[in-house]
């Protein structure tokens, strides 16, 4: 069986770190990785593959930045001239990216199936463009392999039959279990920045809802600059945020308050996410490595894909919508008890990868 992935984000190489080494424990399956360079510095691509033993890519597209409509139909037109010139048994893309739907998109029409990772997540906020990228890529998939019920169940709301959605659990709990352990024996990042276990808060941000909104960068930047007199926050300064910080004429300020670092490595983003005593995000998968590291979470968005997260008391979703309430939110959740214990079995308990192999041996595209 052959298998292209198509990878082309950070959240993305993790997972596919994860899934690739159950495939290369199976001599029948030959795994040949895309990489579209929708993250092309070294820090947000390079150094993932690097120190989650990812295989190189057979194809590196080189795409770059640009604007979304640009950016997924340059990956489009590459991706298809690659399955046209070896056309896969299967395609694997991985979350809601502008890579997971070019991917999608260029293997069903040429009638090539494609699994898609992280199916039927839902924030019935359609101005995300991740949103529609999930919705389109969901209903050009033969299977679906969705990490929670409340997946499937929106996956099933939309139409989407029983056969072609598999429950399998949460691919970045693989991860997490897997790269814990590694992160704890060979990260030197806390003694490098002088950090103490539950000593910090740990920010990030990266979303363009909220770096590209001026009235939000400035609540969610204000809010941190107020939380930082009671605990020292450290950022990784996403590039997107680096320059939207600079137009705004914020960052000397900023600066001066935070913690800011380049972009870290995963093992060493690994580290200061278990270390730390709160993480504060916008990120989708961040929230989940909080919480898989058992670490509370605050989430500065409107909404979440993770409900449950939510509902269990791990996560908590503050919309920046001043500066008062970030800081008021983070405060709160700062100085609050310990979540309770989650349900036994959120998300699947780490063992994700190893059921993906029989399901694609099994399934049988109409």
């Amino acid at each position: 069986m052959r298998i292209l992935t198509v990878i082309g984000a950070r959240p993305q190489f993790i997972k596919a770190a994860a899934v690739s080494r159950a495939l290369r424990a199976e001599p029948d399956i030959a795994e040949s990785l895309l990489h579209t360079g929708q993250h092309y510095d070294p820090m947000m691509s390079a150094v993932f593959f690097q120190e989650l033993d990812i295989p190189e890519p057979a194809y590196h597209l080189n795409i770059g930045s640009s604007s979304h409509g640009a950016q997924t139909g340059r990956m489009l037109e590459a991706i298809e001239q690659v399955l046209r010139d070896a056309p896969p048994d299967w395609v694997l893309v991985y979350g809601d990216t502008n890579s997971t739907l070019a991917g999608a998109l260029a293997a069903a029409k040429l009638h090539i199936p494609v699994a898609h990772m992280e199916a039927g997540l839902r924030s019935f906020n359609r101005r995300m463009p991740e949103e529609l990228n999930r919705i389109l890529t969901d209903h050009a998939s033969a299977l679906l392999f969705a990490p929670t019920e409340t997946a499937v169940a929106n996956l099933r709301r939309e139409g989407i039959t029983s056969e072609r959605i598999v429950l399998i659990g949460d691919i970045m709990y693989d991860a997490a279990r897997h790269f814990g352990a590694v992160a704890a024996r060979d990260s030197r990042i806390l003694a490098q920045l002088d950090l103490s276990p539950g000593g910090y808060a740990l920010a990030t941000i990266h979303r363009a809802e909220n770096t590209d909104d001026p009235k939000r960068l400035h609540a969610i930047f204000a809010g941190l600059k107020a939380v930082a007199e009671d605990a020292a926050v450290v950022l990784p300064l996403h590039p997107r945020t680096r320059k939207c910080l600079l137009d705004a004429g914020l960052l000397d300020d900023v600066a001066g308050c935070l913690r800011l670092i380049e972009p870290v490595g995963y093992l060493d983003m690994v580290m200061l996410e278990r270390s730390a005593r709160l993480v504060v995000t916008d990120s989708g998968g961040v929230q989940k490595e909080a919480f898989f590291h058992g670490v509370p979470c605050v989430t500065l968005r409107d909404e979440t894909e993770w409900t449950e997260l939510v509902d269990c008391g791990w996560n908590r979703l503050l919309p920046p919508v001043s500066a008062n309430a970030v800081r008021d939110g983070l405060r709160a959740a700062l100085s609050a008890p310990p979540p309770p214990s989650p349900p036994d079995g959120l998300y699947g308990g780490g063992q994700a990868a190893v059921r993906v192999v029989p399901c694609l041996r099994a399934f049988r595209p109409r």
